[in-house]
């Protein structure tokens, strides 16, 4: 196997990793509060020979000395697309939309046995019986929704109606006159790009940083809830622009026709040469 093929061969691997990503993105072009990635490139290490010893004999060369042969592409990052999304009223009162960028929900996950506190900007919330005469409030999967203390949020079922204010303060009020009030439990991702997809359109910090989260999410807890944008009777919806994915979509599929012919080629020299008498 000759060179050629070799840098075709890795990177028609990771040009496969980006066709996954873009898939990815048009799968949830409607899933609420989805944000998209996108995949950028870097190149893999260079082989340089130094054909010219002698520097003074390249005067006025613009390029750099040595003749670089490339090991082909990878993918440097997928890069999380933080913009906000459409918002569209549902006037649904358990609907919930953040308007301002880089703030997410707590939800309660339980990953392989294991809760975890995971991320997600979709709104579209709901209750769940837990007990007798008791809610708890849920997102669409059925998670837990978790207050500014890390705690699950449960109430008595005798609830007249919902109200959730613009700094996340989450109020039931029942048939009695009486209101409970919550802290929906809100972070601001400070370095989105650190956080991984855990499914269920849900965000984690990776497991390295599990234990001191604090450099990529911040707590809106105290003086930092006023900070906290909402908007009750509404969601947000996918920032994916599919005009956009398509067209990334296509030129992939074009590097990646490119790098396949490029090892048909290869391997049709390889013949020739083999066959030389």
């Amino acid at each position: 196997m000759n060179q050629t093929m070799i840098t075709a061969a890795a990177t028609l691997g990771q040009l496969q990793k980006q066709m996954d990503i873009i898939s990815n993105n048009i799968a949830n072009i409607d899933t609420n509060g989805y944000k998209g990635r996108d995949a950028t490139f870097a190149d893999l290490l260079v082989q340089q020979f130094d054909n010219q010893p002698d520097q003074t004999k390249e005067v006025g060369r613009n390029t750099p000395y040595g003749i670089r042969i490339g090991a082909g592409a990878k993918i440097a990052q997928s890069q999380l697309d933080e913009s906000q999304g459409a918002v569209k009223q549902t006037n649904r009162p358990l609907d919930v939309s953040f308007t301002k960028e880089n703030q997410y929900l707590k939800v309660l996950n339980d990953q392989n046995g294991q809760n975890s506190i995971c991320y997600t900007r979709d709104g579209n919330l709901s209750v769940s019986p837990v007990g007798k005469n008791e809610l708890m409030l849920v997102n669409s999967s059925g998670l837990p929704i978790l207050d500014e203390n890390n705690k699950v949020i449960t109430f008595q079922d005798n609830v007249k109606d919902y109200t959730i204010t613009e700094q996340g303060q989450f109020k039931v009020n029942s048939v009695n006159g009486q209101t409970t009030s919550f802290n929906l439990g809100v972070v601001t991702a400070d370095k989105p790009q650190f956080l991984e997809q855990a499914g269920d359109n849900l965000l984690d910090v990776p497991s390295q940083f599990s234990a001191n989260p604090a450099g990529i999410i911040k707590e809106m807890t105290g003086p930092l809830r006023a900070q906290v944008s909402m908007q009750q009777g509404a969601l947000e919806s996918s920032n994916v622009d599919m005009g956009k994915e398509m067209t990334d979509l296509l030129n992939a599929q074009r590097s990646y026709q490119f790098q396949s012919r490029a090892i048909t080629l290869s391997d049709q020299m390889a013949g020739l040469v083999n066959s030389l008498r």
